[in-house]
């Protein structure tokens, strides 16, 4: 356990502001490890007030990083309220683009629609696709909400482009050839940018 809040991955200030999340994906980086960088556990003693992150931030200096991204060991719209206060600090005080990593369930965590609340906060935001069905979503990301999680996340994203400047979605590369594509394919469809990552 640690409180590492803020953090650098590459160019970019990363944020860690919970280890809750409503998926259990099969590919997750936290059933091997306990952190991204060497010596770094990004397990949490206990959720950040907005006054630690920010002193975080301050003492981090944003203005030398290519982007803020909020990404930790949890999902971070589990702490939805947070991390808009957050970005809106780090609108206020630094002039640094803004990226949010989501699971796109949301909506679910709060039963209402969630995209426009990030409406001149959020300037990216990029969403988990990773399966091409509502079947094989389930059974590779393991959502609490259950089967109706795929549609969610998808209308999520589609509300997502009302809202916000960038909105992409990323498949791990841990699915076959053949459904990558097909997630490109239904990506393409909604006109939304697909990119493919390397599980970690």
């Amino acid at each position: 356990m640690s409180d590492y809040y803020v953090y650098r991955v590459d160019n970019g200030l990363y944020i860690n502001v919970t280890n809750r999340c409503s998926c259990n994906c099969v590919f997750c980086v936290r059933k091997s490890s306990d952190g991204i960088n060497q010596g770094e556990s990004l397990w949490l003693q206990k959720e950040p007030s907005l006054e630690e992150i920010t002193q975080d931030i301050v003492t981090a200096d944003p203005t030398g990083y290519y982007e803020v991204v909020f990404c930790g060991y949890g999902e971070p719209t589990e702490c939805l309220e947070t991390v808009l206060d957050v970005a809106k600090f780090i609108k206020k005080n630094y002039c640094i683009p803004i990226r949010l990593n989501t699971n796109g369930l949301s909506d679910l965590i709060y039963g209402c629609s969630t995209a426009k609340e990030m409406e001149g906060l959020i300037d990216t935001i990029s969403i988990s696709l990773n399966a091409p069905t509502k079947e094989e979503y389930l059974s590779i990301s393991n959502p609490r909400f259950g089967l109706g999680s795929f549609d969610a996340m998808l209308q999520f994203a589609q509300d997502c482009k009302k809202y916000i400047p960038n909105v992409l979605f990323t498949v791990v590369d841990v699915i076959d050839s053949e459904k990558i594509e097909t997630c490109k394919k239904l990506a393409a469809q909604m006109n939304i940018e697909c990119r493919i990552r390397t599980k970690i």
